[in-house]
């Protein structure tokens, strides 16, 4: 999972919002400040130019190992063609009419379900302890539609008030990580459902005005126990 945020996005100036939901996948390369290598090369794999030239490798190797047939390897267009489709559209992706069945009826409604509990949860939270009243949040999650290999997740919190990017910190962001993938859904089972659904980004919204009362106390409370800490 990618959250993004000033904090964990190297090129900020690509989490410029000017409508909501801001998409991100496959219009804009976002450059991960930490996370780890697994998630630096997971974003990389993600790159189309960068699939299509591991695909057409094994062309290159040819052409070298036999010199002599390197004119037709070069001249055979079609044929890395047909490698390039059979990769992407058989072997990374899931055919679209076999998409449906990915998940049942039960199985993505349960999913979907689930997914809006936890995103009223994590909105009411951010919203309380920011002390927002106004300016409806979005969770938005993006996934892409590789499926054979690790999901990548881009999770953000985007607010009406601007429009703009919510800048999260660390405290926030842990919180999104502990509950919004967690058994019985995970990256890969919600991945499933948009991929049978057809959801190409999940848009959840949360007015700061529904937050209770209680729900604004404790947040208050939280945050006077965390500045009056040893060591704060």
């Amino acid at each position: 999972m990618f959250i993004l945020s000033p904090d964990t996005v190297a090129n900020t100036e690509a989490l410029r919002i000017k409508w909501l939901p801001r998409r991100f996948l496959g219009r804009t390369m976002l450059w991960p400040r930490r996370g780890g290598w697994r998630l630096v090369l997971r974003v990389i794999f993600e790159t189309e130019v960068l699939r299509y030239t591991l695909v057409l490798t094994p062309f290159v190797i040819a052409a070298f190992i036999w010199t002599e047939q390197a004119v037709f390897i070069a001249q055979a267009p079609i044929l890395m063609l047909v490698a390039i489709y059979l990769f992407e559209a058989k072997l990374m992706r899931v055919p679209r009419d076999k998409r449906a069945g990915l998940v049942t009826e039960d199985e993505a409604e349960a999913g979907l379900d689930l997914l809006r509990q936890r995103a009223r949860q994590i909105l009411s939270r951010i919203a309380a302890g920011r002390q927002l009243s106004s300016g409806r949040l979005h969770l938005v999650i993006e996934q892409s539609d590789l499926l054979r290999v690790a999901p990548l997740t881009l999770v953000s919190v985007q607010s009406d008030d601007g429009p703009d990017l919510l800048p999260l910190d660390a405290k926030e962001r842990e919180m999104i990580r502990n509950m919004l993938f967690q058994a019985p859904l995970n990256e890969r089972h919600l991945q499933r459902i948009g991929l049978a659904r057809g959801i190409e980004i999940h848009d959840l919204a949360f007015d700061p005005a529904k937050v209770s009362a209680h729900g604004r106390m404790a947040a208050l409370m939280a945050a006077r126990s965390t500045l009056g800490s040893p060591g704060e």
